[in-house]
């Protein structure tokens, strides 16, 4: 990659904007990954109810051994970078290739979008198929089709405290334009707390960059219940003058995953503009049938 050498007039380097996590409130820590890459989770069923009987010895009806069943999640994603800069190039420009700078830059626009395009993937790629709308998405029937899918989770008797929809700008700028929602008193534009952009039927809603969703999804509705995100390590270095190099090396390491929780799927709920469901870099995940 070539280097742009600074001139005595331009000491300040061109930041590039990045957005920072906006998952990191949709997901649980209730799970410990601590000295383990595997946890098992085990949900046990319940029991059917019965007509009580007056007689006989099996008043109560015929008793059934409770099962359980296990969910094995496996830390999967173990992700590096490395690079250098040459102290040439930092002297060259003025210092403005200092290297902690650019690991913090490596963090914010690199690892960060990653970590939320991963678990936006698993979010929609867990969701049942009976959550799943598929509609193209228009001014007209964007708020429509957003109570459509909350009548869905409702329906399958999710909470509705901790509800959190996650939506693409594209959706969020229709349902703005949709009369249906902008009559009934949105209070959108009065919130603009850590990425809330507004609610929508009481939800608080997320705006999110297009790219970190999936292709052809205009919004997710999910609730931090849902998800457990470990991120088991992360290991950072800055090495100055390493063998064989002027200057700095600098390397990380990060292991991160995202699980839906098979007992809490039932509520994440989300809309499709297209059957075709793409989860970007991240096809281990599985694909979305509607």
């Amino acid at each position: 990659m070539s280097v742009n050498y600074a001139s005595k007039y331009a000491t300040a380097v061109d930041e590039r904007f990045s957005t920072g996590s906006l998952t990191n409130g949709l997901v649980n820590s209730e799970y410990d990954w601590i000295g383990v890459s595997t946890v098992n989770v085990y949900s046990i069923p319940t029991s059917a109810m019965n007509d009580y009987s007056m007689s006989g010895t099996s008043r109560y009806g015929t008793p059934e051994e409770l099962g359980n069943e296990a969910q094995e999640m496996t830390v999967a994603q173990d992700r590096s970078f490395t690079f250098t800069i040459d102290r040439k190039n930092y002297d060259d420009t003025m210092m403005t290739m200092e290297a902690g700078k650019a690991l913090s830059r490596q963090l914010n626009e690199v690892i960060i979008p990653e970590i939320d395009t991963y678990r936006i993937a698993a979010l929609v790629s867990g969701a049942p198929v009976g959550n799943v709308k598929t509609l193209a998405t228009t001014k007209a029937n964007a708020y429509e089709e957003f109570l459509a899918v909350q009548e869905i989770l409702d329906d399958n008797e999710a909470p509705q405290v901790g509800r959190v929809v996650l939506c693409t700008p594209a959706f969020h700028n229709k349902i703005k334009l949709d009369e249906a929602f902008t009559k009934r008193g949105d209070m959108a534009t009065q919130i603009a707390i850590n990425g809330v952009v507004g609610e929508i039927d009481g939800v608080p809603c997320i705006k999110a960059p297009t790219k970190r969703f999936p292709k052809n999804v205009d919004f997710i509705i999910t609730n931090a219940i849902v998800m457990p995100s470990p991120v088991k390590l992360q290991e950072y270095k800055i090495h100055t003058d390493a063998p064989g190099i002027s200057g700095w090396l600098v390397e990380g390491r990060v292991r991160y995953d995202a699980f839906v929780l098979k007992e809490k799927a039932k509520a994440i709920g989300a809309l499709l503009p297209s059957a075709e469901y793409e989860p970007a870099r991240f096809s281990t995940l599985g694909t979305l049938l509607v």
